[in-house]
């Protein structure tokens, strides 16, 4: 049997983010914040240092969930560039060895030519599995086209 057909790229540029979990962690960031700052302004008894506390307890809980929603891949005609959660790395193309999620990892790995490996947390499988799966296959394909091995750009 022979060995399934890669799917073909997608065109470029494109954006891949875990965007179920981007979603619950950003609504419930803003719900926490919401709910500490109303208990905060409600309760009559409380000073202003008290007040202010409750909105910045709230406010510290949105960052964090907005840190934690922030990874994903960008890919273009250059390369890919990864935004994991405190760190921007940009690839060039040839860079780029292989693309992979293998079964029980938390996120896409890349290998790279230097044979170092970079996580990519734009592309988890957590609460969309078969998103990420997509996600992986179209960025493998890109990886493939225009990556290590590839004839450049325009040959």
């Amino acid at each position: 049997m022979p060995p399934a057909a890669s799917p073909a790229p997608p065109p470029l540029p494109v954006t891949f983010r875990p965007t179920r979990t981007r979603a619950v962690l950003l609504g419930v960031g803003l719900a926490i914040f919401a709910v500490l700052a109303v208990i905060g302004l409600l309760l009559e008894h409380l000073s202003a240092g008290e007040r202010t506390s409750f909105v910045g307890t709230g406010a510290l809980f949105f960052g964090v969930l907005a840190l934690l929603a922030r990874p994903h891949v960008r890919a273009d005609g250059g390369g890919v560039t990864v935004v994991n959660l405190t760190r921007t790395r940009r690839l060039e193309w040839a860079e780029v060895v292989d693309v992979h999620l293998r079964s029980g990892d938390p996120w896409v790995t890349l290998d790279l030519a230097d044979g170092t490996s970079l996580p990519v947390m734009g592309i988890q499988p957590g609460i969309a599995r078969a998103h990420a799966l997509r996600d992986a296959a179209a960025l493998r394909a890109l990886a493939d086209a225009h990556g290590f091995g590839a004839p450049p750009a325009g040959h």
